[in-house]
């Protein structure tokens, strides 16, 4: 995206125009009986000249004006949330049906679809992700960078870390990502569709940190039969137990939780800029040099 700082400079325009065209210099007269034989190629170096004294105005003005590209837009955390996805990447996650408009995808690539369209909603918030199998991984640590969050999360499949469901385990990596957090609000998203079957801590341990450090963690389940424990984790933790049995379930679901989970940043942004205005200025110098030399030539 570009742009100018001072755009109103390029007000200043008006006033050089008038001036070229009113504010004429008298100068003295002389008669030349032959004068028509030099006058088209003298016709032609004044209006040359008089484009180059232009283009030194117009190149001069659009420096000034400060030409800018806005690179990024980086926002201040002050009252914002730090959110910790943790996603199944299990075996059964590779089950299909779960979207009734297209019963050959799978349920994690229905996942990676919607918590794609999650991310891009919490424009003010730190995100990272985190996957589980036979044990759990982090997959981006807390960044802004949605994009390139989104980029990891299209390389993620099912099987990454092996076929079983470390659910638990996943916990406590989100939490070891959150503990030094400064952020008001700490919250993990945790999907999965099976019961654990591979942690090596137990929950009891898990329950625990996640009080300590003041976490709070929403669970959802994909025709998860164990209701039970996901809903134990999310009550102990202050936040709210959800079921999905299809695709619309699980979009009104992350919904849901977008407008519970608030930030409220907007206002605190940093924009990381670009200055262009060394290129029109470098042009309108090498012009007025050419004008000078075209002046002093006559």
């Amino acid at each position: 995206m570009y742009s100018f700082e001072y755009p109103y400079i390029f007000l200043l325009l008006i006033p050089f125009f008038l001036c070229f065209k009113y504010c004429k210099a008298k100068e003295a007269s002389f008669y030349f009986p032959h004068l028509f034989l030099i006058q088209k190629s003298v016709l032609k170096t004044t209006a040359f000249i008089e484009i180059l004294k232009y283009l030194v105005v117009i190149f001069a003005i659009t420096a000034l004006a400060s030409p800018i590209k806005i690179k990024d837009i980086q926002y201040i955390k002050n009252d914002g949330i730090d959110i910790v996805l943790a996603l199944d990447t299990s075996e059964s996650m590779s089950a299909r049906g779960f979207n009734k408009f297209d019963l050959k995808q799978n349920r994690f690539d229905v996942v990676k679809q919607l918590v794609s369209d999650f991310m891009e909603k919490r424009v003010n918030d730190n995100i990272a992700l985190v996957v589980f199998g036979n044990s759990s991984m982090i997959a981006s640590t807390l960044s802004f960078d949605k994009e390139a969050q989104k980029e990891i999360l299209s390389y993620l499949d099912i099987g990454v870390i092996g076929p079983k469901t470390a659910l638990f385990d996943s916990l406590a990596t989100s939490a070891k990502i959150l503990k030094n957090s400064k952020a008001k609000s700490k919250v993990i998203i945790l999907l999965s569709d099976g019961e654990d079957t591979a942690s090596k801590i137990p929950l009891e341990v898990i329950l625990k940190l996640l009080k300590k450090y003041n976490i709070k963690v929403y669970t959802i389940g994909i025709n998860s039969e164990n209701r039970y424990v996901l809903d134990k984790i999310a009550k102990d933790s202050n936040a709210k137990y959800f079921n999905a049995n299809t695709k619309e379930d699980l979009m009104e679901v992350y919904n849901q939780i977008n407008e519970l989970e608030k930030s409220k940043i907007e206002k605190n942004k940093i924009v990381l800029k670009e200055y262009l205005y060394f290129y029109p200025l470098f042009i309108a110098t090498i012009i007025l040099i050419l004008l000078i030399y075209l002046k002093n030539k006559e």
